[in-house]
């Protein structure tokens, strides 16, 4: 008798890792089914330094990052393309892995800042970018932007106004470095 109940127990234990190996609910990662792999980003980031990615896609997005050595944190911003530790919209700072989801709403392109903490000379990250489509997207819904606006939600002038405050910024960068070679060469 109680070989045919170890026997029976061995049996159901098997089914049931069967069962669960077979049985499509979830990734590996616990990754649900209705998220969609759109991108997988792999990179390396210096301590204090940010790495910034730009993201297109409509819908709710889910950012999924793993620090695979170092400590690699996320900012994330739909108001300017370079968020930092001071300037952003959500962030995931913590020791593992860090996760932020995007809603739908936020105006694109949206910013995103992948910030190496100065706590580890370098940090290895590998981010995955999910679209969630078990959030259901209403075709009748307006959108958010004036009709007057561009896709980004800006207007023309405002758009114009940025790329030349950027290229100010870019140029005011070349001449302070150019005038600290001058210094350095005369004294």
């Amino acid at each position: 008798m109680t070989l045919s109940r170890s026997a029976l127990l061995a049996v159901v234990l098997l089914l049931s890792q069967a069962w669960s190996f077979l049985s499509p609910s979830e990734d590996d990662d616990g990754v649900p089914e209705d998220w969609v792999l759109l991108h997988v980003v792999q990179g390396h980031i210096g301590a204090g330094n940010y790495s910034y990615l730009r993201l297109n896609h409509d819908g709710r997005i889910v950012l999924h990052m793993r620090s695979l050595a170092g400590d690699a944190d996320l900012y994330v911003s739909d108001s300017t393309l370079h968020p930092s530790f001071d300037v952003y919209k959500l962030q995931s700072a913590t020791c593992g892995q860090d996760m932020v989801v995007v809603p739908g709403d936020f105006s694109r392109p949206v910013g995103i800042a992948i910030y190496g903490h100065p706590s580890h000379r370098e940090s290895e990250f590998e981010m995955r970018v999910f679209y969630d489509q078990g959030v259901p997207q209403d075709p009748f819904k307006r959108s958010p932007y004036p009709p007057e606006s561009g896709r980004d939600g800006k207007k023309p002038a405002q758009a114009a106004e940025e790329e030349f405050q950027e290229e100010e910024s870019i140029f005011w960068t070349i001449l302070i470095g150019l005038l600290k070679i001058v210094l350095e060469i005369l004294f």
